[in-house]
């Protein structure tokens, strides 16, 4: 079993969503989130004034899968989240111990 956290720019997510459905993923949980890297942030206008924003919008999708479908989302996540632009994201990989549940 692995975890597999996928953080990408905000318009492809709903791309990265589907390839995830795809491969049979039946559950997934899927945040807002706001990332710094190379991209430095950028500067926006609010009521005239500029201002610097350090923080860009991401989307952090965190799926639950099987060692296969990890390999496969692995491989295929990529080629629908890539824009050929700094900001793509990135892929974090988890592995997890399983057990079966505790009975009360």
């Amino acid at each position: 079993m692995k975890q597999l956290t996928i953080v990408v720019k905000p318009f492809r997510a709903e791309a990265v969503l589907r390839t995830i459905a795809e491969l049979g993923v039946t559950a997934c949980a899927v945040r807002e989130a706001k990332g710094y890297g190379r991209q430095k942030g950028y500067l926006d206008r609010y009521r005239g004034s500029e201002y610097s924003t350090a923080y860009l919008p991401k989307v952090e999708i965190t799926v639950w899968v099987t060692d296969e479908q990890a390999a496969l989302l692995c491989e295929r996540v990529p080629k629908v989240a890539r824009t050929g632009r700094i900001g793509d994201g990135k892929i974090f990989v988890i592995p997890l111990a399983w057990h079966e549940p505790l009975e009360f």
